[in-house]
């Protein structure tokens, strides 16, 4: 019979874009910019819906479909530096992450990683423009580093892997279908980050129907969902 006092897990593992970082509008708007330069005018809704959450270098077919232009490994490298360039300019955490993940650090005894489908190179850039290369030292995982990026697992399993624990016993916070489906897959509890209003953000409903157990609106609220939600989260 499964200890009620237990604590439900042993490890919690963050997605980057969108969770700890406001960086999607920033990223997004780099890409339609160049998107458009290709003769592609598409819309930022569209860009939102087709991009975010997942790694561009395996959606240039899509690109290709609708512009005609053969994606190469220089434009590739030209629009990560625009992108760095610009995310070094004006990128913010998202509002209460930082106070979240430090006190998930502490919570946790250190047993918290940052998973994400970007390249190592933007996740490091990311967590020190915000303040967070510190608590995340070590501990950053880059799924293109992996034989398979989200929406396969590989990722999050590596990570659960790293703190040597099942995946079952670990907390993954994601914002996209994408990322909620690798959780999942990983065979994660997937708590699903979606602010109201936020045209980066997805509905509610589309990250509980990838397979998320529990959906949460405020940052802050985070680590009491954590530590005190585990006779839910292990039903």
């Amino acid at each position: 019979m499964l200890d009620p006092a237990a604590p439900a897990f042993d490890a919690v593992l963050f997605d980057c874009d969108g969770v700890l970082v406001d960086s999607e509008r920033i990223t997004n708007a780099v890409l339609r910019a160049m998107l458009h330069e290709l003769g592609w005018l598409i819309s930022e809704a569209d860009c939102f819906r087709l991009f975010v959450g997942r790694a561009l270098a395996d959606e240039v077919g899509v690109i290709t479909a609708n512009t005609g232009f053969t994606v190469t490994a220089g434009w590739l490298a030209e629009f990560r530096r625009r992108r760095n360039d610009a995310l070094a300019a004006g990128l913010l955490a998202i509002p209460g992450a930082v106070a979240a993940a430090h006190e998930i650090d502490r919570l946790f005894d250190g047993r918290l990683a940052c998973a994400s489908g970007a390249d190592r190179a933007k996740v490091e850039l990311q967590l020190t423009k915000v303040g967070l290369d510190r608590v995340f030292a070590g501990k950053i995982f880059s799924g293109m580093e992996m034989p398979r990026s989200k929406p396969a697992p590989d990722v999050y399993l590596a990570a659960a892997a790293a703190f040597g624990v099942d995946p079952a016993r670990a907390a993954v916070v994601e914002d996209t279908p994408t990322g909620v489906r690798a959780g999942v897959a990983a065979g994660a509890v997937v708590f699903g980050y979606c602010p109201p209003d936020s045209p980066a953000h997805q509905d509610p409903r589309v990250l509980l129907e990838a397979g998320a157990t529990h959906v949460f609106t405020t940052m802050a609220d985070l680590p009491t969902l954590l530590t005190r939600l585990p006779s839910a989260v292990r039903e």
